[in-house]
């Protein structure tokens, strides 16, 4: 069941989200799990996956509410990715809970399609951090001088 204001992550990802934090022992690239879900996020849209959730984490990490992603400035991305997705404005609406409701599902979904892709890119890594800057490294020398200063830059999640 979706919940009004909390981003949900999938149980299968878990374990790979809180490896990619830093804390509690751990020394992943992200200092949070909202950064790590944006990161997700942005990573399958730029792929377009979007992959439903299933069984929702209920333990760390728990479904995280909007007001942490709003007080990190990532409330946009959320936003810019149900309008892209839905190709509607009205989505934005502030006024209807059900549009928050797809606004945040959209969101959920994109991060476990990008969740999907760092499972298989980490796969075998020692090292997070290492591995998730050598793919940022990859697509930025593959995208040569075409890369403008205003395209989105995934770099900028990293701690």
């Amino acid at each position: 069941m979706l919940e009004i204001g909390r981003i949900r992550v999938a149980k299968d990802k878990a374990e790979l989200v809180k490896s990619l934090t830093s804390g509690d022992g751990q020394t992943g690239p992200f200092q949070t799990f909202a950064d790590v879900i944006v990161f997700a996020a942005s990573l399958g849209a730029k792929y377009k996956k979007r992959v439903p959730l299933g069984e929702i984490s209920k333990r760390e990490p728990g479904p995280i509410g909007v007001e942490v992603f709003i007080s990190r400035g990532y409330d946009w991305v959320i936003k810019l990715l149900s309008v892209t997705k839905t190709q509607d404005i009205k989505i934005l609406s502030v006024h209807e809970e059900n549009k928050e409701l797809l606004r945040n599902h959209i969101f959920e979904e994109y991060a476990n399609g990008g969740l999907d892709i760092l499972q298989n890119e980490l796969r075998g890594a020692v090292d997070y951090t290492e591995r998730i800057v050598l793919m940022l490294s990859y697509e930025r020398s593959h995208q040569g001088e075409e890369m403008s200063e205003e395209e989105f830059d995934l770099t900028k999640f990293m701690s």
